[in-house]
């Protein structure tokens, strides 16, 4: 009897004989064919793939099956090819629920319209070439999917930062992405570097879900320890997704803020606009005291006034703000103001006090009235200009926009009338801008007229002439006004000159005679205080008469050289007498009868048409001679 071991060892010899002798009756069954299957196929979702099965050595018959592996490892035929000579023949078998379903194309290859998240799978591509062998390759298909738009929910709550330890800060959430995507913190554009691990810093939790879709959501959770530097910071997530051919993408959340619990560590306290660089207001404005902790939430603001070391309670607001309406000089004084914050360190001052300093500026007062007058030439004139205020203004005097000098008392010594016009005392705060005062009187200078007479020139250079035209103009100024008079008719009103500084003018119109010459004509200032006078001179007047006499001389002339051209017209018209117009003798004929014409024509009416003098105005010797023509 065998031994037990011995039956056990020798059961398995015969079937290894049994597959010995099945491998030598079949020699085909060794594998002699080789297929072209790519091991990796990436695809995104919605989009088509093809499974490539490809054989190298082209048997001229083949049976080529598809079979997709489930995740227990079982394989289902899809679809198959037989290739008979130059022939492919393609028949889907199963479509397992999918739509669209599989489907061959004209060469044989599996192809999946709109990839789906549930086609990710082992494709195995089976090749029987019959005496050539059997073979096999498996294609692993990946399909991505981008993820929705990242969303982020922040902690709405106040987060103290007293906690000692970390708080929820945020959950984020990324969905329907494939593969599955994960998610990095940010604040303020830095990564944050928190562990998975919980710990009072800071931490973060993560959750993935993979949907009836077949895609994948990614929740993660942060949990800080917040500062009160986190107060302004702004914090986001970001989704990261992986793509094809080992590429990646990101979609980030919107930013987010927190609100955070810190207790006050300083306080400010001040006088808001319009205030001065210097802590002044001016009377009349309305003012804002400002009162700020750094505490989160805000806390309570108490506002006060010191009154004898006695707070007297303004207001109680969460702004921190105070408006005084039209501040007068009575409100000057002490203010302060408290934050009530209960949970701020007792080396915290929660309590600020000011100073609040009113400007104001009183009606300026002059020592005169509006009008100030006095008299010409007096030696010396004060003025003083007073000017209640707070702080102390500076007194300036003007006149005609001109600085005469600063202080409150305006001298004038010696009055002339130049000094007449306007002064104006102007009150300023170069540390109050805008507080301001003006006033002004007028100055009046009484006095004797001031004269001042425009020279005149004659028209020719020789002097004067009868009937010359000449234009008078005399100026005067004093107080009261001066009257002009002329002491010849036709004298303008007199008229104020223009920027004449208080000069008034006339002017007379006349005509030059000789009587003028002697005597002139004078211009006249008057007024209460005297009179002054000037008389313009015309000295030597040359008479028209001299003019006259050149005239006549003239008319003289030239009538005398018509009669010379009258008697040579008539001694030409006397032809045939060579006697004419020569000189008789002494013994000829007495005038009046004149000779007859050689040609005895000369009518009567030519007897006589001149006559030599008479014998009293004979010249030369005792005979006496006449011209006849």
């Amino acid at each position: 009897m065998e031994p037990p071991d011995a039956r056990a060892t020798a059961r398995p010899a015969p079937r290894l004989l049994w597959l010995a002798l099945l491998l030598a009756a079949h020699p085909g069954s060794q594998a002699k064919v080789h297929v072209s299957v790519p091991p990796l196929v990436e695809v995104m979702q919605g989009k088509p793939v093809t499974l490539d099965c490809t054989p190298l050595e082209n048997p001229d018959h083949f049976v080529l099956e598809w079979f997709l592996t489930d995740r227990s490892g079982t394989r289902h035929r899809l679809a198959s090819v037989e290739r008979q000579g130059s022939q492919l023949q393609g028949t889907v078998h199963d479509f397992r629920g999918r739509s669209p379903p599989y489907q061959l194309d004209s060469q044989g290859r599996l192809v999946l319209p709109q990839a789906q998240v549930g086609d990710e799978r082992d494709y195995v591509c089976v090749l029987r070439a019959g005496a050539a062998g059997t073979t096999e390759a498996t294609a692993k298909l990946r399909v991505f999917a981008i993820p929705e738009t990242t969303e982020v929910i922040p902690n709405r709550g106040t987060l103290s930062v007293m906690e000692e330890l970390a708080q929820e800060i945020a959950t984020c959430s990324s969905r329907n992405g494939n593969p599955a995507p994960w998610i990095t913190w940010y604040r303020n554009g830095q990564l944050l570097d928190v562990p998975m691990e919980v710990n009072s810093e800071g931490y973060m939790t993560s959750r993935t879900v993979r949907e009836a879709s077949g895609l994948q959501s990614l929740t993660s959770t942060l949990y800080l320890r917040p500062r009160k530097l986190d107060r302004e910071a702004s914090f986001h997530c970001a989704a990261h997704y992986s793509l094809p051919l080992g590429n990646q993408g990101r979609l980030d959340s919107s930013p987010f803020h927190l609100t955070l619990h810190y207790p006050t560590e300083h306080v400010r306290f001040w006088v808001g606009s319009p205030s001065t660089t210097e802590g002044w207001v001016r009377e009349g404005d309305s003012i804002q005291l400002l009162c700020q902790g750094d505490g989160s939430p805000s806390p309570e603001y108490t506002f006060f006034r010191l009154q004898d070391k006695q707070e007297k309670v303004l207001t109680i607001n969460l702004e921190g703000n105070l408006t005084l309406v039209g501040v007068n000089r009575s409100q000057s004084g002490t203010y302060g103001c408290r934050v009530e914050d209960y949970d701020a360190a007792e080396e915290v001052q929660l309590t600020k006090t000011l100073e609040l300093r009113v400007a104001y500026l009183d009606p300026l007062e002059l020592s005169t009235g509006e009008e100030l007058s006095v008299l010409l030439n007096s030696s010396r004139t004060a003025v003083n200009c007073s000017a209640p205020g707070l702080p102390a203004p500076t007194l300036r005097w003007t006149k005609d926009s001109v600085p005469l000098g600063d202080g409150p008392t305006l001298s004038l010594s010696p009055v002339t009338f130049d000094s007449a016009g306007t002064y104006v005392c102007e009150a300023s705060m170069s540390t109050v801008p805008f507080l301001s005062r003006v006033r002004s009187f007028k100055l009046l200078v009484q006095g004797s007229p001031e004269l001042r007479a425009e020279e005149m020139e004659p028209k020719a250079e020789g002097g004067w002439t009868e009937g010359d035209e000449v234009r008078l103009t005399c100026s005067a100024r004093g107080h009261p006004e001066p009257e002009l008079t002329w002491s010849q008719l036709g004298g303008r009103p007199a008229e104020p000159v223009l920027g004449g500084q208080g000069w008034v003018s006339s002017s007379l119109t006349l005509k030059v005679t000789s009587a003028l010459g002697r005597e002139g004509v004078a211009c006249e200032a008057s007024n209460p205080h005297g009179r002054v006078s000037h008389v313009f001179h015309f000295g030597t007047v040359a008479p028209q008469t001299a003019q006259a006499g050149v005239a006549v001389m003239a008319v003289a002339v030239s009538v005398g050289l018509l009669l010379l051209v009258v008697a040579a017209f008539y001694c030409m018209r006397r032809k045939g007498r060579p006697g004419c117009c020569r000189r008789r003798e002494k013994g000829s004929p007495p005038p009046g009868e004149p000779e007859l014409s050689h040609s005895g024509s000369q009518r009567p009416e030519q007897k006589g048409l001149l006559v030599g003098g008479s014998s009293g105005g004979a010249r030369g010797g005792s005979g006496g001679f006449g011209d006849e023509c």
